[in-house]
Parts: C-alpha cells; sequence; structure tokens
C-alpha cells in the first residue's frame, strides 16, 4: 500500500461553510489540518469544492467519511467507494477515517451510526470491509471508536480488543474520539480511564473532542448523548491531556457539527486543544 503523508501533531477543526469568510481572513488562526465530512464534498463542483481547494491551499486535511457502514452485513457500496476515491484522489488528504459501526441495511439508509456485536464473526466482517476501502482508495485508513449507549448480550469481546484485532488483521490505524469513550463510560457505568489503559494508542492516527448533552433513562440513571453542538466538557479535557502525556502530542480535531458557533467561538477551542499538545510532558496531565 502507498505511503501516505500523516496530519501534523497540532489542532484541528471541522470545516463549515458559515465559518470560510472568517477563517480566509484568519491569518493567524491556531490550525494544523482541517477537517470534511466526505459526503458532502461528493459533487463534481461548486461553492463547496471553491472553498475547500482555497483551504486546501493553507491547510492539511482530513476527510471523515459516515456513509460506508464498515460495520453493516451487506457488501459496501461500490459506487459510494468510487465517488470516495475520487475524492481523495482530487485532494489528497494527509487523512482518511471511518466509523465502527454501520448504517445500511437492505438497502435502507439510517441517519445513525449503528453499534455492533463484538464478536468473531463481527470481526471477520469487519476487516474485510476495512481491507476492501483499503485496497479500493490504494491508503491506510483510520478506524472511530464509537459512542456507544446499549451493549449486546452476544458480544464475546471487549471493545479495546476488537479494535486491537482489527489493527493486527489490517494494518489500518485508529482515530481515537476521547468524548466517545467519556460518553460510553457513563452509559455504561464503567470506567473511561481502564479503557483508555487497554487502548492501542500506538496505532492512533487522529484524535477527536467534541461535546456531549446529558439525559436520563426511565430509572433516572444519567445517559449522555454523542451530539458535537457544544464545547469539549472538562472531563472529557482531563482525558485528553492524560491520553496525549501517555503519547506526545497527535493530530487533535473539535468536532462541532450542530449550532455551530461563531467562528471565535471554535477558534477557541481549537486553541485549547493546542494549549495542551503543545505543554510540557509533565503537566499535561496535572
Amino acid at each position: 500500500m502507498p505511503a501516505v503523508p500523516t496530519l501534523p501533531a497540532g489542532p484541528g477543526v471541522g470545516f463549515k461553510p458559515e465559518h470560510f469568510d472568517a477563517l480566509a481572513a484568519d491569518a493567524d488562526a491556531p490550525l494544523a489540518f482541517l477537517e470534511i465530512h466526505a459526503e458532502n464534498y461528493m459533487g463534481a463542483g461548486g461553492r463547496p469544492h471553491a472553498q475547500l481547494a482555497a483551504l486546501r491551499s493553507r491547510f492539511a486535511l482530513s476527510v471523515h467519511g459516515v456513509g460506508l457502514s464498515i460495520g453493516g452485513e451487506a457488501p459496501l457500496d461500490a459506487a459510494h467507494l468510487g465517488r470516495l476515491r475520487t475524492l481523495l484522489d482530487r485532494y489528497a488528504p494527509e487523512s482518511f477515517s471511518e466509523h465502527l459501526a454501520w448504517s445500511t441495511h437492505s438497502g435502507e439508509f439510517f441517519n445513525d451510526l449503528l453499534p455492533l456485536p463484538y464478536t468473531a464473526r463481527t470481526l471477520a466482517r469487519v476487516a474485510d470491509h476495512v481491507a476492501q476501502v483499503q485496497d479500493t482508495l490504494g491508503r491506510r485508513m483510520l478506524l472511530e471508536n464509537p459512542s456507544t449507549y446499549v451493549r449486546f448480550a452476544e458480544s464475546t469481546l471487549a471493545e479495546v480488543d476488537f479494535l486491537h484485532a482489527i489493527v493486527a488483521r489490517t494494518g489500518c490505524g485508529l482515530l481515537l474520539d476521547v468524548n466517545n469513550v467519556f460518553v460510553s463510560a457513563v452509559n455504561h457505568g464503567t470506567d473511561p480511564r481502564a479503557y483508555l489503559a487497554e487502548f492501542p494508542l500506538e496505532a492512533v492516527g487522529e484524535i477527536h473532542l467534541g461535546g456531549h448533552d446529558a439525559d436520563a433513562d426511565e430509572t433516572g440513571a444519567p445517559v449522555l448523548i454523542d451530539a458535537h453542538g457544544s464545547a469539549v466538557a472538562d472531563p472529557v479535557w482531563t482525558l485528553f491531556a492524560e491520553v496525549i502525556a501517555r503519547t506526545g502530542p497527535l493530530p487533535s480535531l473539535i468536532e462541532w457539527d450542530n449550532d455551530v458557533p461563531d467562528w471565535p467561538v471554535l477558534r477557541a477551542q481549537a486553541a485549547r486543544a493546542g494549549a495542551v499538545l503543545a505543554a510540557p510532558a509533565h503537566s499535561r496531565a496535572a
């Protein structure tokens, strides 16, 4: 598989068209890269591509897919993969990533990223799909850990063991979403630090940081929703600093996809991530 340039180990943000003018005018933006959702750029032209081409000349680029349904039972959509290959060939991004999830079944598309049982059968299917994506795109991909709200009784593998096995079988990298770790841990009553202690950090090529919403179930127990519509919460910042203390600086993205704020608010979140990445190792997790 051809070598692919990697993202610079600094802060990034998900690009939103409403920020284009402010970002274009912000010569000192504290950013190492931008990230886009692949499915928003699968047309041939128009304003989305004009804006992206202008920004690509300034910033490294991460392309994040949301529609491959890598965990789905059905074969991957060859036409979708073809459109994705065209997009990546056009912009030569430093990174491509997708989700450990499924979103299609029997020709239906669900507007959500749904969880998987962690079994030997699922492992074989996901590994085959990841290998197909990497072969088709001619590049190593990153696979993102999910946020989950239920667990499957048939699961026989822990999530971190499942991810270890996918990396070993396919050679893919991982996208560590720290907010997803925290959301899942609260929802299942587990320890996020114990999860991260077992996570294959050596395979991580990018980190995501996002906001979540707090709710409660019918018993009054807390439930967190991975909403991407608010600032990163303090416990997530703490976990992020602890991860970076172990790994050293990594490309780290602020995800804010809903209720998108004005540019200065998102800029400040990126600057905060940059401060964690730039801090001396002994002080990051203090």
